[in-house]
């Protein structure tokens, strides 16, 4: 009876003893997984879950990083790094192509733009709004705007100021901004991605510059889209290498054909080649960076 209590008190200090050795094997097994996440960041706000979400699955790349291309698309676009405030952005700016709408600049099409992309984003649109059979003509009924297609090309029949009202009214609308970016990814991202992961490229920095040189020139069709230029850039493996040879290709000819007015085109593309010679290909922790070469003045 005597050694009674003392084995009690054994038995718990052993089980204590277990206790943190279970704990300290689990933490050490939770440990990789947990650097696998993605960890959220405050440029992670600036997408709704379901798009980051979608982001992450069909690029490889995270809200911060997303973040980051986004604001070197929108400086050259709008002057401004911030681009979440263009989601319900309309104008004319008299480029033969129609109605530029949103954030990456959706066209309804004109004599300078045969294959607008502004048709898919209002069917887009009609199907996150709902519909069971989508199409544009139903994603401009839900705006209340008066229009049709002729061809490839969407007749606005309502002025500017009304057809730009309705889609400034659109600004918060969840259902817009995920029909944006689907019509985003589908259009530009997409075709980006693949061409970066063929080559056997999978940093933010090329993907980003793919995607800019898509929705500024077009994606694919004549030597001036992404498609032509990639087709210049010779065959290197070394991404720095093609990188460097891309970048000195779309230079020559990004300020023509009305793709940008001189000299905007030359810092679109030297904002994304400075990038690289900073050594930030994975746009992580870069907020200082994308200032500093954000930072010209635009004509």
């Amino acid at each position: 009876m005597t050694n009674a209590k003392p084995a009690k008190k054994m038995t718990k200090l052993l089980v204590v003893l277990l206790s943190f050795t279970l704990l300290a094997s689990l933490s050490g097994i939770s440990a990789p997984f947990q650097s696998k996440a993605y960890a959220a960041t405050p440029h992670d706000k600036n997408f709704s879950p379901a798009t980051l979400q979608f982001l992450r699955a069909n690029t490889g790349l995270d809200g911060e990083q997303w973040d980051n291309i986004m604001k070197l698309v929108n400086k050259p676009e709008q002057d401004s790094l911030d681009w979440t405030k263009y989601y319900g952005y309309c104008e004319d700016i008299g480029d033969d192509r129609g109605y530029t709408i949103g954030i990456f600049g959706a066209t309804t099409g004109g004599s300078n733009d045969k294959h607008p992309d502004g048709p898919a984003l209002f069917k887009e649109f009609d199907a996150a709004s709902g519909a069971s059979n989508p199409s544009v003509e139903g994603g401009l009924n839900r705006i209340g705007v008066r229009g049709s297609m002729n061809g490839s090309i969407l007749k606005i029949k309502d002025s500017e100021k009304v057809f730009c009202g309705k889609i400034k009214g659109l600004q918060n609308n969840d259902a817009w901004r995920e029909a944006i970016w689907q019509t985003f990814y589908k259009v530009y991202i997409k075709y980006s991605v693949q061409q970066a992961r063929q080559r056997g490229f999978n940093s933010a920095l090329t993907i980003g510059s793919f995607v800019d040189t898509a929705l500024n020139q077009g994606a694919t069709g004549d030597s001036g889209t992404l498609e032509g230029v990639l087709s210049r850039s010779g065959k290197s493996t070394d991404e720095k290498t093609f990188m460097k040879k891309f970048y000195a290709q779309r230079t020559l000819i990004v300020d023509t054909n009305e793709y940008n007015q001189p000299p905007n085109g030359k810092n679109r593309v030297k904002q994304w080649s400075q990038l690289l010679d900073m050594g930030e290909t994975d746009l992580k922790n870069a907020d200082a960076a994308i200032v500093k070469v954000t930072n010209w003045k635009m004509k």
